[in-house]
């Protein structure tokens, strides 16, 4: 199975969950270069507010990398560009939120994400995304809750973190 792309859902869909966290979605040309794009082309790009995405960006990274922005502290928020940072608890938070927005999309959903994110690359201690979610994520899913980003029943609060605590 090829890991979904944008042009594989409705961009009003994308457009509208991501505009909840107040993040702009720009569309690129095809074989144009995506800006802020730390993975490089196809992988989408992310300066500040805004995020850039092409036909053939994955799914999952325009996801990850809207999350980076949701996830950060306020004062790299104001500086993003190109590479979101963050730390090991952040970029975990930053999965797990990826893996939770995925099921607001018509034909995407967690078992497809955790597909493409398997297929893509990323590496977990247990071997796959939906074992990590499932059996190894606690301490993310506190961390997304002391930061005001999810509820204790796993949906999002559709808040940005605000604080620039590493931890409450």
């Amino acid at each position: 199975m090829s890991i979904l792309t944008c042009a594989d859902i409705e961009f009003n869909q994308l457009q509208q969950l991501l505009g909840k966290f107040g993040l702009i979605i720009h569309t690129v040309k095809n074989n144009k270069t995506i800006p802020g794009s730390w993975f490089g082309e196809p992988e989408a790009g992310i300066i500040q507010n805004n995020l850039y995405i092409r036909n053939d960006t994955p799914v999952h990274s325009a996801l990850h990398e809207s999350c980076h922005y949701i996830c950060m502290a306020p004062d790299r928020r104001e500086k993003l560009h190109t590479n979101a940072g963050g730390g090991y608890d952040e970029e975990n938070a930053v999965c797990y939120l990826s893996i939770l927005l995925s099921d607001y999309i018509q034909g995407f959903s967690k078992e497809r994400m955790f597909s493409d994110m398997d297929e893509w690359g990323y590496t977990f201690r247990l071997d796959s995304s939906q074992a990590w979610f499932e059996k190894d994520a606690k301490d993310t899913f506190n961390w997304l809750i002391s930061h005001g980003i999810i509820l204790a029943n796993n949906k999002p609060k559709w808040n940005i973190r605000t604080e620039n605590k590493l931890f409450l």
